[in-house]
């Protein structure tokens, strides 16, 4: 309690940059997941990507990043276990931050896409194990993630083979793709407009003080879903496209009109990114803030502060923006080829996939849904179409990421535990 009154600024200090850092990383490692398959496809270039990703990275996580912080916080370990050292949550909590945002710079600079997730559960789940005692972590709900990191890439991998395979058959397989084309995609994009702003409406608003009854909120995404299937509709009707071409051009015709689609879907990628990974960077950091400024309280639930979410935004889009290139290119064109409509199929599975879970408080992982979602659209062209060197390097990285995040966490919680006994 004492040291918490007398350097309580300080260690406060330390978790908002450590927050900043752990940010910046998940915006350069994780900007993959949102704007990789764009790029792969060619229906963006690096340029256009960042842009668009800053702006829906830093709406998602503003607007529909709370309920997921609330998890990571304090779903992992048991705040109750460190009623009489609170301190020591404090001293955690910075040190996994601290672990999870060395790791996702180092693993950025080689350009591996790991899970940011799996870096920040691995290191709390360190420092609570070890530092604290094995009592202190909630092994049950630490079940229940890593099923989630399971179940997810499997569900986006069905949901983006299914997407896929109904454009295939409504779209590609037709005697004129170009009419199946401008008919259909207009209801692909209602269906992603719908998931992203479900999510803003429900799990979002409350956070900026706006509150909708369920049926106000039901009618208000069904709104903003048709006003951009129709706006979807009248874009590809001006698409100068010649009707009397063969049909080789036809299908090259269909995929100028996937590749707006793509555009997005990119943005639905993004924003569903932000809304579940900014929690990875700002639930250790709300844990800080909140065991200082109720005096050494450690409290299950506390509100979070007003610059909190924003400090996680702004780092994402700045570690997007300076750092995140190196990733793009190994999911966007390293797993398998991807053109505008098998990268739509794979980003709008994962988008529905994360931002469902994001609404239901689950951290997945935004890394092992995309890939899932890539793998499925891969697998739907059969599985001599995947680069499986690639896939195999992905999946060692997942594997190693989790205990590199524990062993570091306890590494950091003992030289922050070491320095603050020796004041």
């Amino acid at each position: 309690m004492e040291i918490l009154a007398q350097y309580g600024s300080y260690l406060l200090l330390a978790a908002a940059f450590f927050g900043f850092i752990m940010a910046y990383g998940v915006g350069a490692n994780d900007v993959a997941n949102a704007m990789g398959t764009s790029v792969g496809s060619k229906a963006l270039t690096i340029k256009q990507a960042i842009i668009i990703a800053a702006i829906f990275e830093f709406t998602g996580a503003f607007f529909a990043g709370g309920e997921v912080t609330s998890t990571i916080r304090s779903g992992i370990v048991d705040a109750q276990v460190f009623a009489a050292v609170p301190e020591l949550l404090a001293y955690g909590m910075i040190a996994s931050l601290m672990a999870a945002g060395t790791w996702l710079l180092v693993a950025t600079y080689f350009g591996w896409p790991v899970s940011t997730t799996h870096s920040i559960v691995g290191a709390i789940i360190g420092f609570g194990a070890v530092g604290v005692g094995m009592d202190a972590v909630h092994w049950g709900e630490v079940g229940g993630i890593v099923a989630s990191w399971v179940v997810t890439p499997v569900l986006a991998g069905i949901l983006a083979f299914l997407i896929f395979m109904s454009a295939q058959k409504l779209i590609f397989d037709t005697d004129n793709p170009l009419a199946s084309a401008k008919k259909y995609v207009p209801f692909y994009m209602v269906f992603a407009a719908f998931i992203m702003a479900f999510v803003t409406v429900t799990k979002g608003l409350k956070h900026v003080g706006i509150g909708l009854s369920d049926n106000e909120g039901l009618l208000l995404c069904l709104a903003i879903a048709l006003s951009v299937g129709a706006i979807g509709k009248i874009a590809i009707s001006r698409l100068k496209i010649d009707p009397d071409a063969d049909k080789e051009m036809h299908f090259t015709n269909v995929e100028k009109i996937f590749g707006i689609l793509m555009i997005f879907t990119a943005c639905c990628m993004a924003f569903a990114h932000g809304s579940n990974d900014v929690a990875n960077a700002i639930g250790p950091l709300a844990a800080v803030v909140g065991v200082i400024q109720s005096g050494g309280q450690v409290l299950d639930k506390v509100a979070l502060d007003w610059w909190i979410l924003p400090l996680g935004a702004v780092g994402i889009v700045i570690g997007l923006m300076t750092f995140g290139a190196r990733v793009i290119q190994t999911i966007g064109s390293n797993i398998t080829h991807l053109t505008p409509s098998r990268g739509f199929a794979a980003e709008i599975a994962a988008a529905s996939t994360v931002v469902i879970s994001s609404g239901m408080g689950l951290p997945i992982s935004t890394t092992q849904t995309l890939v899932g979602a890539v793998l499925g659209v891969g697998m739907a062209r059969g599985i001599a179409a995947l680069n499986l060197s690639v896939v195999r390097n992905i999946f060692i990285s997942w594997v190693v990421t989790l205990p590199i995040g524990a062993f570091l966490s306890i590494v950091f919680f003992y030289i922050i535990k070491t320095i603050m006994e020796m004041l």
